[in-house]
């Protein structure tokens, strides 16, 4: 009997060592430069149909980065309220999008600053800010720069933990829909899907060998068209694979977020930057969503997206 109990302890313990070794994957959905314009979707709709396809897919809590030019109209101020009061977050992605390395760091802070003057009149803020194209470290001087003048706003790095050119795949998309070419909407909404599921385990893979855990990590979107029409599928995709959504408040309160990697390789994010001081290479964060050339490939190829399809 007591051998029994040792083995059954003995399982018991093994299965516990496990499961604290390998926590639920977590994940928040956080999408960059809302409101943008009309292009196949007009802006309204695709607002109207991200809020939805997140409504269904059951994501409580999104983040939406805003870059505040241009919303002085009816129209697009009425769209980001619409997040706000659907319950989604509402974040600082500068006023005009710049790239840090093209301007000073005071020009920079200036431009989120405006920004802010903006974002003040929303519901549901956030004191989050994202850099422009993840451009965080053109040199030291500016990051620190920059990195002394958030403090000084109070406002924290809306950094991403999963890098992904969902921005490139939807250029496809819009060229194809421009030339006339009629594309598989499943076959596309299956491509995008895998990419980003593909991303979210080849970051956390990252975290877990250079961390030693699973941080609750933050997913890289684009409020463009193909996150408004495959947002369903693309939560049950990760679902499917063992994800959990979580919310960007619950995602940004994960240790990570106050970790500042001394590095100037921070353009694939935070798990990126502190696996770099850890000795692994940039160039051993290539991967199947940021490649151009094999996501070209997957869309014109792999994928039967210009095959006829129900």
């Amino acid at each position: 009997m007591k051998k029994v109990v040792g083995v059954v302890l003995s399982i018991f313990l093994l299965c516990n060592i496990a499961s604290a070794q390998s926590p639920k994957k977590r994940i928040a959905l956080t999408y960059d430069d809302a409101p943008l314009g009309d292009s196949f979707l007009s802006g309204k709709d695709r607002t109207e149909k991200l809020i939805a396809g997140l409504e269904k897919a059951g994501v409580d809590q999104a983040a939406f980065f805003i870059t505040t030019h241009g919303i002085d109209s009816p129209r697009r101020l009425a769209r980001v309220q619409s997040y706000a009061n659907a319950g989604h977050v509402i974040a600082n992605h500068s006023h005009t999008h710049p790239w840090l390395g093209k301007i000073s760091s005071d020009e920079y802070l200036a431009n989120i600053d405006r920004a802010e003057e903006t974002l003040a009149l929303f519901e549901n803020r956030r004191n989050w800010f994202r850099f422009p194209y993840l451009n965080e470290a053109p040199d030291l001087q500016k990051r620190n720069a920059v990195r002394e003048g958030l403090k000084a706003r109070k406002l924290q790095n809306g950094y991403v933990t999963v890098d992904t050119f969902d921005w490139y795949l939807n250029s496809l998309f819009q060229e194809a829909s421009e030339n006339g070419r009629s594309v598989c909407v499943p076959a596309l909404s299956k491509l995008y899907a895998d990419m980003m599921v593909n991303a979210a385990n080849f970051f956390d893979k990252a975290a877990r060998d250079t961390m030693g855990r699973s941080p609750a990590h933050t997913l890289l979107l684009h409020e463009n068209d193909i996150a408004a029409m495959f947002v369903v599928d693309l939560v049950k995709a990760l679902e499917n694979d063992g994800w959990e959504i979580i919310s960007a408040d619950e995602a940004y309160a994960d240790p990570i977020a106050r970790i500042e990697p001394d590095t100037l390789f921070l353009g694939q994010g935070r798990v990126a930057a502190i696996a770099s001081l850890k000795g692994r290479t940039p160039q051993s964060f290539s991967h199947f969503a940021v490649e151009e050339e094999q996501i070209k490939e997957a869309f014109e190829k792999g994928y039967g997206v210009f095959q006829i399809c129900d």
